[in-house]
């Protein structure tokens, strides 16, 4: 099959529904009062992330493997993932008495290592390898081969895709009223190819908008440049969107299907988590809050529309929300990092907090660096403020009383190094 050939039909997507009735309900589709008072919009969220495995990769993995040869099968699959995909595909070998290879990037959350275990038991083995969803992926890819045993890719595949498009047919069989736009998760675009290839065809005035982390943005990025493109680099926060490349199958439809695709930084996305979790109760990892935090910079264009939210997943581990915190308030200018070189004088700290910072900020964070002299010690500093202004006055008021200092935010080396 040529990539090009390959459009998932309506028909495929509703079989697969039918595959899914075996182990799962359709999730809830409902109105969120809080973020459409936020955007004055009708905000509705799929919420894949009560999905068993806590997250729609179930759906894909187990319509793939429930679509092989029962003879191919007694051999064992492998797959590869960053998590969610994995939890999925344990599911289904555990269901089916399938025996599995799981290969994980040992940069994946302890939590979702667990989950497939948990999901897998008997069934599964786990890999880890390599530090990227690639480098895994292309060691499963090649044990496949040497064994013999199928493999199952977590994106690039008609049934995969299939499987992730009932998600489109569930909200149109959900939905009161016609919607307006669809933001939908991008890692390797499984998702988006089957929601968008469902929508477009049984409701042709929806767009559809794909959203990725603006740390691994590859099918922006292909779909810019005319081509697929490896990233040399990307950001592994939103591990569960965090791919180099797009699919051969999934870019050539995302094309036809996606009406915009944005990207939303690591820092909103983690915004978006916490705010979710205290106004919602809604507990969601990176990559399930990008549709969520996409509404942010459609704002104006969403305002009195319809709109659904795929919240795609919810395997979040816990001991990420001191570093999720840090990131939201870094990005929306609430946490400040200075090298002050301080006189090696009493008082002098009590002075700072009190007629530096004053009352709208807390020093958070004081470490000296080096001592270097009998008069002055250079010490590292982390300021939260209450309002983003509020640096501004307080960079004045260390510039008044001749403080020597550097701001560390904006210097990307020395921040790596310090924080």
């Amino acid at each position: 099959m040529s990539t090009s050939a390959y459009y998932p039909a309506v028909e495929e997507i509703i079989k697969a529904s039918k595959v899914l009735e075996e182990i799962l309900e359709p999730t809830p589709f409902k109105k969120n009062n809080n973020l459409s008072e936020m955007y004055d919009a009708q905000i509705f969220l799929k919420r894949e992330d009560l999905q068993m495995v806590r997250s729609y990769k179930i759906r894909g993995a187990y319509n793939k493997i429930r679509s092989i040869e029962p003879e191919r099968l007694a051999s064992g699959i492998v797959c590869a993932s960053a998590g969610n995909h994995a939890q999925g595909v344990a599911f289904s070998c555990n269901k089916l008495k399938i025996k599995g290879s799981i290969y994980m990037p040992t940069t994946t959350p302890r939590q979702k290592i667990d989950s497939v275990r948990m999901f897998g038991r008997d069934y599964v083995d786990i890999i880890l390898t390599g530090d990227t969803f690639d480098a895994a992926n292309a060691a499963a890819i090649e044990y496949a081969k040497q064994s013999g045993k199928t493999f199952i890719p977590p994106f690039d595949d008609p049934k995969i895709i299939e499987g992730q498009g009932t998600i489109g047919y569930e909200i149109l069989q959900q939905a009161k009223q016609p919607l307006d736009y669809i933001f939908v998760p991008i890692g390797g675009g499984g998702l988006a190819s089957g929601i968008g290839s469902y929508i477009k065809r049984m409701s042709p005035s929806t767009k559809v908008i794909g959203v990725e982390p603006a740390g691994a943005p590859c099918m922006k990025t292909a779909i810019e440049k005319g081509e697929i493109v490896e990233l040399e680099h990307i950001d592994k926060f939103v591990d569960g969107a965090a791919v180099k490349k797009a699919g051969a199958l999934t870019y050539e439809i995302c094309k036809r299907v996606l009406d915009d695709i944005i990207v939303v930084p690591e820092g909103a996305v983690c915004t978006t988590i916490i705010n979710m979790y205290n106004k919602n109760a809604i507990v969601v990892e990176p990559a399930g809050a990008l549709s969520v935090a996409a509404l942010r910079f459609y704002a104006d264009k969403i305002r009195g529309k319809n709109i659904a939210c795929i919240v795609s997943g919810s395997n979040n581990d816990i001991i990420r929300m001191e570093e999720i915190r840090e990131k939201s308030l870094l990005y929306e200018g609430l946490k400040h990092y200075f090298i002050v070189n301080f006189p090696q004088k009493s008082g002098v700290i009590l002075s700072f907090v009190r007629d530096i910072l004053g009352p709208e900020a807390d020093l958070v964070h004081f470490q000296y660096i080096k001592k270097t002299n009998k008069d002055f010690g250079p010490a590292l500093i982390g300021i939260e403020v209450t309002d983003k202004a509020c640096i501004e006055e307080i960079t004045r008021r260390m510039n008044e009383q001749n403080f020597s200092y550097e701001y560390i935010n904006e210097n990307n080396k020395l921040f790596e190094i310090l924080i």
